[in-house]
């Protein structure tokens, strides 16, 4: 039997779409519990937003106690105004964990694209694709913000466990699809 080692809860923070997901680890296996988005496009006051963050993560926090949280780490963009709101958001998420006595690890959007696909500059439809063939899942391609959260949470995985996802490190989808033939269709 696969001894169960712990469950990551990882999130891409934003103040319109903030994506999240629960992944429980194993010894060599990984398995998404739930994944999701908080829309948050329908509140206008942008303090309503992170005060609407901060519950839900808390909510996160109380239904699948999770060991662990994963974030990403803000990007340098050329909007200001985006950034600092970004800021702010990923600052309550951190709040809301901290208050909840969660471990927090931040990761940087080259070095999550990297884990995952063995390319730091990676599209998101690139992320999300090797994430449906690794872990047999189906992710909806209409807010990819909730396969960035579980690409978080498998960074994490992968940055801290040793293994890598079923015990193997693939540098990129030629490496992946060799050892995978019969995963294509």
């Amino acid at each position: 039997m696969n001894e169960h080692k712990g469950r990551i809860l990882g999130i891409d923070p934003g103040t319109n779409l903030m994506g999240f997901a629960i992944l429980d680890t194993f010894q060599n296996d990984l398995k998404v519990e739930t994944m999701g988005v908080l829309n948050l496009k329908k509140l206008d006051d942008h303090q309503e937003k992170l005060r609407e963050i901060f519950l839900q993560t808390q909510d996160l926090i109380e239904q699948y106690r999770p060991d662990i949280m994963a974030i990403e780490a803000p990007f340098f963009g050329k909007n200001v105004q985006s950034m600092l709101k970004l800021g702010r958001a990923q600052g309550v998420v951190i709040a809301a964990a901290i208050l909840l006595g969660l471990e927090i690890h931040e990761y940087s959007p080259k070095k999550i694209k990297l884990s995952i696909t063995g390319n730091g500059n990676a599209a998101k439809e690139q992320v999300a694709a090797m994430l449906c063939q690794i872990l047999k899942v189906t992710i909806n391609q209409k807010h990819l913000d909730s396969s960035d959260a579980l690409a978080v949470a498998v960074c994490h995985y992968n940055q801290n466990t040793g293994n890598k996802i079923g015990g193997k490190r693939y540098s990129g989808w030629a490496s992946f699809i060799t050892d995978n033939k019969d995963r294509l269709k």
